[in-house]
């Protein structure tokens, strides 16, 4: 299996203060939740998109200070894939690749919102649970036209 980084961008990035009044001995838990989809082009299969999001949003239950929302997209020219194992090596590795610009992209936005930068976690393993273990794992099959 061989694969190439083209390229990335910012499909969705948005940032919203909540006039949420916290006590200054309150542990603000701001949990981010992440997700990720992967799809493939009609018509080319060797061009693939890696959507990989994260979310934290404010709820009755546990108030945060703001909403965020990102979505970074990076695009990859693979060819060669021969089996299930290598279409997921190529998932995780992919992943990998674009989480830094996705941290990047939420410390960024909440330093130009100007607040104190958020900084998501440096990950040098796996992101999502189900890449960890090796029974688990599916592609979306959501196709691009």
């Amino acid at each position: 299996m061989k694969y190439e980084f083209k390229g990335i961008t910012g499909e969705e990035i948005s940032f919203k203060l909540n006039r949420v009044r916290l006590n200054p001995e309150d542990k603000l838990d701001i949990k981010p939740q992440f997700s990720r989809q992967v799809r493939k082009v009609n018509g080319n299969d060797k061009l693939n998109f890696l959507a990989l999001s994260v979310k934290i949003e404010s709820t009755e239950e546990e108030p945060k200070p703001f909403n965020i929302f990102v979505t970074m997209v990076g695009v990859f020219e693979v060819e060669d894939v021969k089996n299930d194992a290598e279409e997921r090596r190529f998932v995780i590795e992919a992943t990998k690749l674009v989480y830094p610009y996705l941290r990047a992209a939420v410390t960024n936005l909440t330093a130009s919102a100007y607040i104190a930068p958020l900084n998501l976690p440096v990950i040098s393993g796996p992101i999502f649970p189900e890449d960890r273990d090796q029974y688990a794992f599916s592609v979306g099959g959501d196709n691009l036209n």
